[in-house]
């Protein structure tokens, strides 16, 4: 039950107290995590190398766990994730030091959770530096199919090997060989992607390779191609199985030659680049059919990489949600918030689309529900198909089995049928209309979750360090951690 390839790496945890450490050690034993190191204190910690987090025992006196944070960050300059058990809300002192916090002992979609928590602290932290050792953002996910996409790109990244990358319209190709470049060798060279199939095939030979002045009709200058371009970096082409045969002979040339020439030029250019390559067809049948060079086949697929469908991986569709909005929110696009049972809705929807069609929703939600909360209902209707979405089947199983929970939800349902939907005759202020919603939103999670903000955040849909601005923004800090 390895979680999103991290079973190589090591974690240090604070904690005097045995039988705890008994079950922090059965923890992490059974999702297969690498080493653990325990110590009385971050002074006692002999550690030939950083940890990859370190986990703070159960907080129980401010001080002493604000002293133990401060102590690890002092200790690792803030380059290390910390951790905290804690089954109450923490004071903003510790929460505002702290990746994540963690209830015990932690269920295993917590655990995933503070896991992805922890690689958004690298991916944020390691923005400046030259080699860093996470993957994009875009390979957001704790589903088994996404952790072995990060394995085979972690094996093969360091290599010249020839990748092709297969799989579905939609499943983020190009996410991956991009990936694959940033961890190469090659990462401070151009990564350089050519469609095949969105040029035309007269038009392809010069758009790889270059002409010279004169070649043909137009050619007014030289131009480099694509291969020149890349000189040192990395060639992506996407849609190989698009290619005209005639220039799959000339692309195994090169391949096998490693040099070509300029159309209408006889000069030998040295191909000095790496090659990874897409399409979305099934090559051995196009093999067979004859519309595809096996000899260029299996030069290509020296290393391949099968992408998973949407579908496949539904687990990974909240944490997908949150890192679409919040590329939204970064691009000042707006924001917008989907209701747990929406969520559910669309991770019981096949997504022909894939991530593609996902990333399209999110920003037809955007326009149709600016800075708004969605639920069930307001899911365009292929993605609530066979879904009951009267007001008695809006109330999620776990707010059934709470009767203050569900009289609210009930009372805001029927407000919701009940209240006009009319703007007033005297005009409303939208701005500080909006910040009220907002505001009361949080006021109701942090109430369903007994002040716990990482809970909170995740009934939200939204990241622990965004409700925790938020929170001061409202000046919710001290109500919620009372």
């Amino acid at each position: 039950m390895a979680l999103d390839c991290v079973k190589d790496k090591s974690i240090l945890v604070i904690e005097s107290d045995a039988d705890s450490r008994i079950k922090i050690q059965a923890i992490f034993e059974f999702i297969e995590y690498g080493s653990i190191t325990f110590a009385d204190s971050i002074e006692e910690a002999r550690l030939k190398e950083e940890p990859y987090f370190v986990v703070v025992d159960k907080y129980n006196n401010e001080n002493e766990t604000l002293k133990k944070v401060e102590a690890i960050h002092e200790k690792y300059q803030k380059r290390i994730p910390v951790l905290v058990f804690s089954a109450t809300p923490l004071p903003e002192s510790i929460e505002s030091l702290i990746t994540d916090t963690l209830e015990f002992p932690p269920t295993l979609k917590n655990l995933r959770i503070a896991l992805q928590n922890i690689k958004m602290f690298y991916l944020e932290q390691s923005s400046g530096e030259s080699r860093s050792s996470v993957l994009f953002r875009s390979l957001v996910g704790v589903s088994q199919p996404t952790a072995k996409v990060r394995e085979l790109i972690e094996q093969v990244a360091d290599t010249d090997a020839n990748v092709l990358i297969l799989g579905d319209s939609g499943t983020g190709k190009e996410v991956v060989a991009r990936n694959l470049h940033f961890h190469s060798e090659r990462k401070d060279n151009p990564f350089v992607p050519v469609n095949c199939g969105a040029i035309p095939p007269d038009l392809l030979e010069s758009e790889l390779f270059g002409h010279e002045k004169g070649a043909f009709t137009g050619a007014i200058s030289a131009r480099q191609g694509r291969f020149e371009l890349a000189n040192g970096g990395t060639l992506f082409l996407d849609e190989i199985g698009d290619m005209p045969l005639a220039m799959q002979v000339k692309l195994l040339r090169v391949i096998q030659e490693r040099v070509f020439e300029r159309v209408g030029g006889n000069k030998s250019i040295k191909a000095n680049v790496r090659i990874i390559a897409a399409t979305h067809r099934n090559l051995e049948t196009e093999i067979t059919e004859g519309r595809f060079r096996e000899d260029l086949y299996y030069r290509l697929n020296v290393f391949p990489i099968e992408m998973p469908s949407l579908s496949e991986r539904t687990e990974d569709i909240p944490l997908l949600l949150e890192e679409l909005i919040v590329r939204m929110e970064n691009n000042k696009r707006g924001s917008v918030r989907l209701t747990p049972a929406a969520v559910t809705a669309l991770q019981q929807y096949q997504w022909p689309g894939n991530v593609r069609e996902l990333s399209n929703l999110v920003e037809r939600l955007l326009i149709m529900f600016p800075n708004g909360v969605v639920d069930t209902h307001d899911l365009p209707e292929k993605y609530r198909k066979g879904i009951d979405v009267s007001a008695e089947n809006m109330i999620s199983d776990s707010v059934k089995q709470d009767p203050m929970i569900q009289q609210r939800v009930v009372s805001h349902i029927v407000n919701q049928v009940t209240s006009p939907d009319v703007l007033p005759v005297e005009g409303i202020d939208l701005k500080a209309h909006l910040l009220e919603l907002e505001s009361n939103l949080i006021k109701q999670a942090l109430d369903d979750s007994n002040g716990v903000v990482a809970h909170a955040a995740q009934r939200l849909n939204m990241r622990r360090t965004t409700l925790v601005e938020k929170m001061r923004k409202y000046g919710l800090q001290r109500a919620a951690t009372a």
